[in-house]
């Protein structure tokens, strides 16, 4: 008769078996995975980082490569017919009709068009924010009053209201007072005032779903002030669409400004503008098409990046997309 002998289980079978540990993710690291692998949006954040760079350490550059100051008018860099002449290794981008570097004035320009949209995108999103939030919190005659605001704003032409104002505010001593002084001041107030009805619309409908959930409910029967409710328990849940969204409306408002500088009503000469350059180009375009084509480029290429990178944050901050 055969004895029964008692074998352990196998450790090895046991740790197979053992179910895998689930590593739980925060939503910053889950916001970098999602937008590290779309690689487009990284080239497109790189190529941004670049030009803000070289935005802010213009005169650097421009004296590291050698290139004269965007200002400086020169006969000696016009042809024996007094006409502009194109790329060289002295003038990397050519000159214009005066005899001035293009390649500095497109360097110049880029500091220019970025001021000029991040300083009006940010106080268009500040306004924005804080009118769509007490228009959807409080709706009522507050919601009305605003809302009403905005519909007025957004029944303008922007174009035709940009060019009204612009004109207006660049004469004398500007306006409202004097605040708003002509040059840089004007057209950063003028793309605000245009901008942040739309921001508005965003916030107001997001706070009117907000309002209604639970964790607000919550919050409200706990005590908290409305002023509380709002910063502590609906402003963080913002945080992303307007993230989105300003990514979104900076290459809209770079746009603006190179139209109003192309109609001659945004930043004013000497001060060198990719769309002002856009616009001294158009009489002379035939027989030099360099004084067009370098700043045309930059600034597509900066809206398509900025869009780019927009597109990326919106796939990478959607919750609905797989983790």
């Amino acid at each position: 008769m055969s004895s029964l002998s008692y074998t352990e289980p196998s450790l090895e079978l046991g740790a197979a078996t053992a179910p895998a540990e689930v590593l739980a993710r925060s939503p910053l690291q889950v916001f970098w995975r999602r937008l590290r692998g779309d690689r487009v949006a990284l080239a497109a954040l790189a190529f941004l980082v670049v030009l803000a760079l070289v935005a802010l350490a213009a005169p650097l550059v421009v004296k590291v490569l050698g290139a004269p100051p965007p200002d400086r008018q020169s006969t000696e860099a016009l042809d024996a017919f007094g006409a502009p002449t194109g790329p060289s290794a002295e003038h990397l981008f050519g000159v214009d009709q005066l005899g001035r570097d293009v390649f500095s004035r497109v360097v110049y320009g880029a500091r220019v068009s970025l001021e000029v949209a991040l300083a009006a995108t940010g106080i268009a999103v500040v306004v924005g924010t804080v009118m769509g939030t007490l228009a959807g919190f409080y709706r009522g005659w507050v919601d009305t009053i605003l809302s009403r605001l905005m519909d007025v704003l957004l029944a303008f032409p922007i174009l035709l209201l940009g060019i009204g104002l612009a004109s207006a505010c660049a004469l004398g001593n500007g306006c409202l007072g004097g605040i708003v002084q002509p040059g840089l001041t004007t057209v950063i107030f003028v793309i605000s005032l245009a901008s942040w009805p739309y921001i508005a619309r965003i916030v107001r409908g997001q706070v009117l779903s907000l309002r209604e959930r639970e964790f607000v409910e919550a919050s409200r029967a706990l005590g908290s002030s409305n002023l509380r409710i709002m910063r502590v328990e609906i402003l963080p849940n913002l945080v992303a669409p307007i993230i989105v969204y300003t990514t979104l409306i900076i290459p809209t408002n770079i746009l603006f400004e190179a139209a109003l500088s192309f109609l001659g009503v945004g930043v004013q000469p000497p001060t060198p503008s990719w769309g002002q350059m856009i616009a001294d180009a158009t009489s002379i375009f035939d027989t030099a098409w360099w004084y067009m084509a370098f700043p045309g480029l930059a600034l597509v290429l900066t809206v398509l990046a900025f869009n780019l990178v927009g597109d990326g944050l919106q796939d990478a901050l959607n919750p609905k997309a797989a983790r």
